[in-house]
């Protein structure tokens, strides 16, 4: 079995600057970190990999320093590395990074399985892995709390929907997107850390694609673009009131009302 792991580093801060041309997030001196939804799937399926056997190859889409990504799944156990990077690529929303990432995996072969986290914490939008599952024609289940079992062409999973775990068979290949707290990280091996430092990491360009159209990527590809990002208004107001569900009602939209009066003066 070959399983494919999409994994994204994204800045540790939560506030950011934009750009007021692209509405790009400025990421230069910001400290990035991997994704935690990523490190996530990433367990899941090194436990599949303990479990039924399995090679796992981790995919990042990003500057040159994402490969500190690969560096440190191969120090938890993955197998292969490949770092998608051309200036292309840059400033891609959910379609065209999505579309991306299909590219990609396609170029380096076949798989049975891919995983991926269920949003990451700066985009947040939880939509890439539903439009990489079409890009791939390959079913998907979201919101994975469980991989029960894994058959010859299928896998059995429990997900969550509507406050309700569900469980599902879905058949292979197929995609899921996993829960963060479903599935904790292992710690890295210094014996893995070590072998991994000296493995080769693959990188991946537009011109590695069946797809060379830069039309298809990066800022041009992309449907949709940011209009702002800020950081939520801090205030230390702290208001305290015990009131009816009428009154509480009224309360709240009148301090809703001051608020936006305030913004537009």
């Amino acid at each position: 079995m070959k399983i494919a792991v999409c994994m994204k580093q994204v800045p540790a801060a939560s506030e950011g600057n934009m750009d007021p041309e692209t509405g790009v997030l400025i990421r230069a001196g910001l400290q990035a970190i991997v994704n935690v939804y990523d490190l996530a799937a990433l367990e899941a399926a090194l436990k599949i990999k303990e479990t039924y056997g399995a090679e796992v190859h981790v995919f990042t889409m990003g500057p040159q320093k994402a490969e500190s990504v690969l560096r440190e799944a191969f120090a938890m156990g993955a197998d292969e590395g490949f770092l998608i990077c051309d200036k292309a690529f840059a400033g891609a929303d959910v379609l065209a990074t999505s579309y991306t990432l299909m590219q990609a995996i396609k170029s380096a072969g076949d798989y049975d399985l891919i995983l991926c986290g269920k949003q990451t914490t700066d985009g947040d939008t939880a939509q890439v892995s539903g439009a990489l599952a079409r890009w791939m024609g390959m079913p998907q289940a979201s919101w994975v709390t469980e991989i029960v079992k894994v058959l010859q062409n299928a896998v059995d999973v429990r997900y969550n929907m509507d406050n309700r775990t569900l469980s599902a068979r879905v058949a292979l290949p197929c995609l899921l997107s996993v829960e963060k707290d479903s599935f904790v990280p292992r710690m890295p091996s210094l014996k893995l850390k070590i072998s991994g430092r000296k493995k080769e990491i693959r990188l991946l360009g537009i011109h590695d694609f069946i797809d060379q159209e830069e039309e298809h990527y990066g800022l041009k590809g992309s449907a949709t673009r940011v209009k702002k990002i800020f950081p939520p208004k801090r205030t230390k107001r702290q208001d305290v009131a015990v009131l009816e569900r009428k009154e509480a009602a009224e309360y709240i939209l009148n301090i809703l009302e001051v608020d936006r009066q305030e913004e537009q003066i």
